[in-house]
């Protein structure tokens, strides 16, 4: 079975080289992925400093859907059979990823989604108020309407089967792709499972910019997302662009709020 680890990055040069410490013990060189969402930082320069790594750089911030996208592309031109993303903040733990892959090996579920709710884990933080109630009504609408049966509609640690994601077209580039990412893994008829990781907030501070940094407004930006993706007509996506140099070129906007390359839900 060949997995692909992805990070999507944003001006992450604090804990980048930690994390991919960490990652390289559990995935092979050259079976690494960061996604580069613009960072302004020293990002850039610690990247090109790592091998065994494969990077796509946008020139400037897409958002943090749109990183994820293109990691999708990638595991998919690239015939892996896994994709596993996670982020690098530190708020999802490498460790974990064994724990993601014994779970592929149960060929039961083609999305195997993390979720810090599923059960209490010691050394659980505690999450800002705003940010859990928000994803408790987003899992719930969703759970009603598509019958899903999550607990964690945010969580970016998940594996993914990635002939199953060949199945989707996502296009929403920011914070709110994960629903659209569901709406269309139930039409599919994608099997989705959970396993509980560890909820961790390093920085309860993290903002998301802009208008969404208010939770009524970053609520009504998730439940019209949410709307727009139950009318949409899913086609086969279209085979574009295949040169992952170049795929964060080939990507799409919704005039939608985006937002930089890491969760903060």
């Amino acid at each position: 079975m060949r997995y692909l680890v992805a990070i999507p990055v944003y001006n992450e040069a604090k804990t980048l080289i930690g994390v991919l410490r960490q990652v390289r013990q559990y995935a092979p060189d050259g079976d690494i992925l960061v996604v580069d969402d613009g960072s302004t930082d020293e990002t850039p320069m610690l990247l090109a400093a790592e091998e065994g790594v494969s990077t796509i750089r946008h020139i400037d911030n897409r958002g943090y859907g749109q990183s994820l996208i293109d990691a999708y592309r990638y595991a998919i031109d690239n015939d892996y059979d896994w994709l596993i993303t996670m982020d690098c903040d530190e708020q999802h733990e490498p460790a974990w990823i064994p724990l993601f892959l014994a779970e592929t090996r149960q060929d039961d579920a083609d999305i195997i989604s993390g979720s810090r709710y599923l059960r209490p884990l010691p050394g659980n933080s505690r999450p800002p108020a705003d940010r859990r109630a928000i994803n408790q009504k987003m899992a719930d609408m969703l759970n009603e309407i598509l019958g899903l049966g999550i607990t964690d509609a945010f969580c970016g640690f998940k594996a993914y089967r990635v002939s199953a994601l060949a199945k989707l077209n996502i296009t929403i580039p920011g914070y709110a792709m994960p629903i659209q990412f569901w709406v269309q893994a139930a039409r599919r008829g994608l099997r989705i499972k959970e396993t509980p990781v560890r909820l961790i907030y390093n920085d309860p501070n993290r903002y998301f910019g802009g208008s969404l940094d208010d939770p009524d407004a970053r609520l009504l930006y998730y439940y019209d997302v949410l709307v727009h993706a139950l009318s949409e007509q899913i086609d086969w996506p279209v085979r574009a662009e295949t040169d992952p140099r170049s795929a964060a070129a080939a990507g799409q906007t919704c005039g939608l709020p985006g937002g930089p390359a890491h969760a903060v839900e």
